[in-house]
């Protein structure tokens, strides 16, 4: 394990911040924001929306809760991430265990108090989110394909979480669900691709270690595939002309990931389709401004 060493405060600081994937949780405040303004609406009251009390604290107790999820990840991988992303790894070199630890408990409790203040049924979406995650890095991370689904889930409950408080829209809010469900599914298995070497050490059983890479590459074309149709679908089903043309569209970044993906070998490889997966993300995210 990574030893402690003299830091700054500075140093304790910036290794928080990268612990808790602070960029990740402003994309997760903005994406919310967005959800709330653009397909909730009306959009002609976004001022008041945006300054709107009651959103403030869902949005909080959302972060919380994402934050003290992926300290707990983190808190069980070190010694996967040792070998998978040494220099990403913060706690025993920057936090100690019990400090992390700690933080993680606090969030938590947070998370779902500030959940409360909202609504008991936020509250108990907290209450399952914060169960969900404590057993996806104990125990399911390491376990083939379910893992991948549980992030998958959570990463589209951060939307549908709004629909319980504002549940106007509703239906075209889970679309977007759906599409983060999706591409965060796909990203997540290209994620086992890339970090095969570290999991397979430490005794992780992910669909590239059980499967192969090869079956497994089949198995994300297959996804995307089904998320295509899915979505054609829904929006045919909401008789949204401009959101059928939004999703063509964004089948130009997904066919050239399809298209990477046939011929990707390497770490290196699979870290650039990881990141390739999170600019679709974002450009599902921006089509909510015409939809």
């Amino acid at each position: 394990m990574a030893t402690q060493r003299n830091f700054t405060l500075r140093n304790y600081t910036e290794g928080f911040l990268r612990l808790i994937r602070v960029r990740n949780l402003l994309i997760v405040v903005l994406t919310q924001y967005l959800t709330r303004i653009l397909l909730v609406g009306p959009r002609a009251e976004w001022r008041q929306l945006l300054a709107d009390p009651r959103m403030l604290v869902l949005s909080v107790s959302t972060v919380c809760i994402a934050a003290a999820g992926y300290i707990i990840n983190d808190y069980f991988d070190v010694k996967i991430d040792i070998v998978n992303k040494p220099e990403r790894v913060i706690i025993g070199r920057y936090l100690k265990r019990r400090v992390a630890m700690g933080a993680h408990q606090f969030l938590n409790v947070t998370g779902v108090f500030l959940g409360l203040l909202v609504s008991k049924w936020v509250f108990l979406m907290n209450v399952f989110c914060v169960t969900l995650l404590w057993f996806y890095s104990e125990r399911f991370k390491r376990a083939p394909f379910i893992g991948n689904l549980v992030v998958s889930l959570l990463t589209a409950l951060s939307l549908v979480v709004i629909t319980i408080v504002y549940p106007n829209n509703r239906h075209l809010v889970l679309i977007y669900a759906l599409f983060s469900f999706f591409i965060t599914l796909v990203r997540e298995i290209i994620k086992d691709m890339e970090d095969v070497r570290g999991d397979e050490t430490h005794g992780c059983r992910t669909l590239p270690i059980v499967w192969g890479v090869r079956r497994t590459k089949l198995f994300v074309y297959f996804l995307v595939a089904g998320f295509i149709c899915t979505l054609y679908l829904m929006a045919h089903s909401l008789d949204n002309l401009a959101l059928g043309w939004l999703f063509t569209l964004l089948l130009i970044p997904i066919a050239w990931l399809v298209y990477r993906l046939v011929f990707s070998d390497t770490r290196r490889e699979f870290a650039q389709l990881s990141s390739l997966c999170k600019a679709i993300m974002l450009l599902g995210l921006t089509t909510m401004l015409w939809a």
